[in-house]
């Protein structure tokens, strides 16, 4: 659905060259929204994608390959985009990555790789965003937790550290801007089919010698009762409804997406 909730605003989308980054990204564009595109990817088919999303949506688009685990790039990129569109209104948070070991195998360097970029990086695009936002008296900040932020999994410490951290910043942000036009919440995804759980997939079906549709139906079964992905498009119409007026009281809050995987 098109519209002009947000237009003439500017969402910088983090992570946002495919899966649901993307899927968030569209929505916004969806809504009148310029956006900043971030993430990695052939610069060719990144080309085509902001193509593709000034043609549907009669936006303006901007690429920045910031890389998340840099401070430095990270500044670059707040700055690339004050002077592209004038600042940030929307901000999401949801560049990430992940690994899968036991603590005792966990590479060092994964580790703080993931806490970089799934924890880290959020911390830096809110303190840039910040004073803009606050100076204007608006702003949406939205971070991309998991239900991994709310509860754990085996061989997976350092997302659940981030994410269970992403958590506590956006409390933290929240209750910092409480008597201001700016909001921060998190959205707490379940399993989405992104390229990164499509890996899991993968693994998955190889060790124990089956259809990858198998290994789908497997790894839902596990932990998402409803056996079904949650979208990108799903996810991308949660963040609307958190960057809309109707949520303007809607403060500081985890808010999972995630099949019922928490109610158990």
């Amino acid at each position: 659905m098109q519209g002009n909730m947000h237009k003439g605003k500017t969402a910088l989308v983090t992570g946002s060259t495919s899966g649901i980054g993307l899927g968030i990204a569209r929505t916004f564009a969806a809504q009148g929204a310029n956006i900043v595109f971030n993430g990695f990817g052939d610069s060719k088919e990144i080309e085509a994608l902001q193509a593709k999303v000034r043609d549907d949506f009669g936006v303006q688009t901007a690429y920045h390959n910031a890389d998340m685990s840099k401070p430095a790039e990270i500044e670059a990129m707040m700055k690339f985009a004050a002077e592209r569109f004038g600042g940030v209104d929307i901000l999401v948070n949801n560049a990430g990555i992940q690994h899968v070991a036991n603590i005792e195998d966990f590479p060092v360097e994964k580790w703080d790789a993931i806490i970089a970029i799934n924890l880290s990086s959020a911390f830096h695009t809110t303190r840039l965003a910040l004073p803009a936002m606050k100076a204007r008296n608006w702003g949406r900040i939205i971070n991309i937790a998991s239900v991994h932020g709310l509860v754990g999994s085996a061989q997976k410490s350092a997302y659940v550290a981030a994410k269970h951290g992403i958590v506590g910043f956006t409390k933290v942000t929240a209750l910092e801007t409480a008597h201001t036009g700016v909001t921060c919440n998190a959205i707490c995804p379940g399993w989405v089919l992104t390229p990164l759980v499509q890996k899991q997939v993968d693994a998955r079906a190889a060790q124990q010698h089956i259809s990858n549709d198998e290994a789908k139906k497997s790894l839902l079964m596990e932990k998402q009762p409803s056996g079904e992905f949650v979208t990108p498009e799903q996810l991308g119409e949660l963040a609307l409804f958190l960057s809309s007026d109707a949520a303007s009281q809607v403060r500081g809050v985890a808010w999972n997406m995630d099949g019922g995987w928490v109610a158990q």
